[in-house]
């Protein structure tokens, strides 16, 4: 189990010099392995789960970033107090000790120090009253190809057992963020909650490929079909639909249904001609004395 203040580099298994894109890529790997979806039954995966959201919260904000390697902020987003400047404040002073380079100071320092806590937490310091807004929350969702395409209702099962119902939009693509306002960490002193930042993934499809806004996809015909031509029943997103295929159709050939994408998008079905699985042994009688009209070579440009 990953202790709660941990520093956020060492927690996504990054240096502090590394690239936006390195943390993406640590906190996505790292939240796939974890999320307590896929370790049921094991609660320190729900413990390094939110460890992982935690650090990435830090460190997927420029600012916080800045913040946190000034040592503004700890590693749980909550205003450092300013230790440096108070110990310098009093180094000078007479009765006080000298401030050392190891972070030793008198034992006097140290009462007014927790006195002024005290007093702070009391309601006589500047501290009395702070109001300030939760933590953003960072969480991960895997949707189906047409969930996103059509869009969709899901519901996201937090590791704190509550449970949060998503709108897919539609035409969502894979990877991008939605975030829930007020659904995230509670805040400080009556401030408001932060939001859930949920990131959507879209499982690939047996089918379908996206393009754009374009659906793709690689249709089966037989011989004859393509030969002869055919309507066919193709699937598409939004249900089959029958597709006239014109004579002498070659594999490779794109044919557009027209408004059938995402969005303004279309769908596009590209012929695969398919032999038969079992010998035809008329087929290849008729093809051993066939002698084409137009006789051409395939492989005429294939020179190495």
């Amino acid at each position: 189990m990953w202790a709660k203040m941990k520093n956020p580099y060492e927690v996504l298994g990054l240096e502090p010099t590394a690239t936006a894109e390195a943390i993406r890529s640590a906190y996505r790997r790292l939240a796939k392995r974890h999320h307590p979806d896929l370790n049921p039954g094991k609660p320190e995966a729900a413990e390094t789960f939110k460890a992982i959201s935690a650090a990435n919260e830090i460190l997927s904000d420029p600012e916080k970033r800045a913040r946190f390697d000034r040592g503004e902020i700890d590693a749980a987003g909550n205003e450092a107090p300013p230790q440096r400047g108070f110990y310098r404040d009093f180094q000078d002073q007479p009765g006080h000790a000298r401030y050392g380079g190891d972070g030793a100071f008198a034992t006097e320092d140290l009462e007014e120090l927790l006195g002024a806590a005290f007093r702070a937490r009391q309601g006589g310091g500047r501290q009395a009253g702070m109001r300030m807004r939760g933590a953003d929350a960072h969480y991960t969702l895997t949707v189906s190809f047409l969930d996103a395409a059509k869009g969709a209702v899901r519901r996201l099962n937090l590791p704190d057992g509550r449970t949060l119902d998503v709108t897919i939009p539609p035409g969502h693509r894979d990877g991008q963020v939605l975030r829930l306002r007020g659904q995230g960490m509670p805040g400080l002193g009556g401030g408001p909650a932060g939001d859930a930042l949920i990131e959507v993934g879209v499982a690939l499809h047996k089918l379908f490929r996206r393009e754009g806004d374009d659906v793709v996809l690689d249709l089966p015909v037989t011989l004859q079909e393509a030969v002869l031509g055919a309507s066919v029943p193709v699937p598409t997103i939004s249900g089959p639909i029958n597709l006239k295929i014109p004579p002498g159709a070659r594999s490779g050939t794109r044919l557009r249904l027209k408004g059938r994408g995402i969005g303004e998008g279309h769908q596009y079905v590209v012929l695969q001609v398919v032999l038969p699985p079992e010998p035809e042994s008329e087929l290849a009688a008729f093809l051993q004395d066939w002698k084409p009209q137009h006789p051409f070579d395939p492989r005429k440009d294939m020179v190495p």
